[in-house]
């Protein structure tokens, strides 16, 4: 098929834009939007005309992804940390069914006619696909690692599915359920791409984006806001089908940071992207010419809305776009032609306190006092506290990216141990790498020096919303949280003193919190700080792309199998089996809430 072929085919099935994935839901007859409170474990119903919230219905843990079924009233939404997606009828409030599915439930889109819901599954690395006649999970596509965003193509042949870490998105073909076709990454550097939208008419899909140059840890260096167009017909195979676009040079010397959505108008000659770390919203005129694809309107382009806009969405009569203001618990409603701020509505009184509200803010944010360059916030490399699968070469040495949860449980900090409150992040924040004014005044003492806790109400609630993550159960226990047979064999051999894995790795978060030479760091040029790490909880470490300091093992079975001299615990002695079980144990931690 022909590129001018695809176009007329797209344009003739192009009735109504299908959405990507979103944290905002708008009926099809522009009137009623869904918003999913994602701190609160409920979604809000908003009458757009009335200006209000008609109902907020509690559905589950951590709400990531709503779409509407056909023109409603019933919607569906995935419950990221129940392993579910609930059915709900939107004008009565209540939850029709609530279906399990396999882990980490992300993203969902539904087809134009309502029969059937895709749900990105993100850990496995699957797609699920929902009869929403029978509320039944009808089969899962394997699609690669760490999916999270989706989007269906107009004509319904094919889902479009993006790798978080990677940028990658991939084709399924949903009539063979089957990948066939794959954009890799432009750059090694892309990564934690978390939507994808697809253009009404054209053949083109549009993919948020960071790449994080793992190499420059300076705040003005190291992270770097893109949109990925991608060319779904390629007119020839020796070109390239993957077009990146630096949003940070987009708006002149404006940087902006953290692209979280993107929506295309339903006209196809706009498109808008909100930036969670530094509260803007871009304007983006869509262009074809085979070179820029993305360009500045003509006047403002560059728009101040709410604290950590995390979704996007245009009502399918062209007139209105939504924005999801996160920490402001707040729908804005904005006129398109010219774009301005009509209202804002707010959705829901945060569960959270003020305290840890306040920290998710500063935890978010790319500006002034975090960050003084507006490239790079906390959330940039720990999205919502987890990793971004990275290894930094940071000042001290090579350091592989960790989650913060149950961090309150595991000091000091830092591979280094060079943090022993969580307050010390100040440190981080005046240096090189943030750049930021800081939330203390006055000089700052060593970093395992007098306490900074209690000394700034600011920082304390930074560390206050840093506390405050915990891990999700892991999806490799048994049903009920309980350990497999596997994991049982390998618990024995983890605590056995033979082995000696629970002397350093020991407690409810398997930490000693102290640090020890296990013989790794040697091949660092760049190690500065000696050959003792400290010894990290193994809660969720099912999940990591890489293992030890400086991710030099890139799966937990290297890291059982390759231990020279046994200096990290004793492994040689056991056999392929039991280091089978050994990791059957450690890939179902957390297998338990930690009191």
């Amino acid at each position: 098929m022909t590129r001018v072929a695809a176009i007329i085919v797209l344009s003739l099935l192009a009735a109504t834009a299908h959405a990507g994935n979103s944290l905002l839901a708008v009926s099809r007859d522009s009137r009623t939007v869904i918003a999913a409170n994602r701190d609160n474990d409920s979604l809000s119903v908003v009458d757009v005309a009335g200006r209000k919230v008609l109902r907020e219905i509690s559905i589950g843990r951590t709400p990531e992804s709503v779409a509407w079924i056909g023109s409603g009233p019933r919607a569906i939404a995935t419950c990221y940390d129940d392993n579910a997606v609930v059915v709900l009828d939107a004008l009565s409030g209540v939850v029709v069914k609530k279906i399990d599915t396999v882990p980490e439930p992300y993203g969902v889109v539904v087809d134009k006619a309502g029969r059937r819901a895709y749900v990105t599954n993100e850990y496995p690395g699957l797609v699920s696909v929902i009869d929403l006649e029978t509320l039944a999970v009808e089969k899962t596509i394997a699609v690669g690692s760490f999916v999270r965003g989706l989007a269906l193509s107009i004509d319904e042949s094919t889902l479009y599915v993006t790798h978080y870490y990677t940028g990658a998105v991939s084709a399924v073909n949903l009539a063979s359920a089957t990948v066939v076709d794959v954009w890799k990454q432009q750059s090694p550097t892309d990564n934690l791409a978390r939507q994808i939208a697809v253009h009404p008419t054209r053949p083109f899909t549009y993919v948020p984006h960071l790449r994080s140059r793992t190499t420059q840890a300076h705040g003005a260096g190291s992270i770097f806001p893109y949109v990925a167009v991608l060319d779904l017909v390629p007119p020839d195979p020796d070109k390239r089908r993957r077009h990146p676009v630096a949003m940070d040079q987009f708006n002149d010397t404006r940087v902006t940071c953290n692209p979280w959505e993107i929506a295309v108008h339903p006209d196809g000659q706009r498109c808008y992207v909100v930036y969670a770390g530094t509260n803007d919203l871009n304007v983006c005129k869509i262009v074809d010419d085979g070179q820029t694809y993305l360009e500045r309107p003509s006047g403002r382009s560059l728009f101040k809305v709410g604290r950590n806009p995390r979704a996007v969405a245009c009502s399918p009569d062209g007139r209105n776009v939504f924005v999801l203001n996160a920490i402001d618990f707040a729908l804005a409603v904005y006129d398109a032609d010219p774009f301005r701020l009509k209202h804002e509505i707010k959705l829901c009184e945060p569960k959270l306190s003020p305290e840890i509200v306040r920290g998710k803010e500063l935890f978010n944010l790319a500006e002034n006092p975090m960050s003084r360059l507006s490239w790079i916030s906390c959330s940039s490399c720990h999205p919502d506290g987890d990793h971004d699968g990275r290894v930094w070469k940071q000042p001290e040495g090579m350091r592989r990216t960790t989650h913060f949860f149950g961090m309150s449980r595991t000091t000091p900090l830092h591979w280094s141990a060079d943090r022993d409150e969580v307050q010390d992040f100040e440190h981080t924040i005046r240096g090189p790498l943030m750049q930021g004014s800081g939330l203390l005044s006055g000089k700052l003492p060593p970093p395992l020096g007098e306490p900074l806790a209690g000394r700034s109400k600011d920082l304390d609630a930074l560390a206050a919303y840093c506390n405050s993550l915990e891990a999700p159960l892991s999806p490799h226990n048994a049903a009920g949280g309980k350990l497999t047979d596997a994991a049982k064999r390998g618990r024995t051999h983890f605590h056995s003193e033979k082995t000696g894995c629970a002397t350093c790795h020991s407690g409810p978060d398997f930490t000693d919190k102290k640090r020890h030479d296990v013989g790794t760091g040697r091949d660092d040029k760049f190690e500065k700080m000696g050959y003792e790490y400290d010894t990290p909880s193994l809660v969720r470490t099912y999940r990591n792309l890489s293992w030890l300091h400086d991710g030099s093992a890139t799966s937990l079975e290297a890291v059982v199998a390759n231990n020279p001299g046994d200096k990290h615990g004793r492994t040689s002695h056991l056999t392929a089996d039991q280091r089978a079980d050994l990791v059957a144990f450690l890939k179902s931690l957390p297998f338990k809430d930690v009191p």
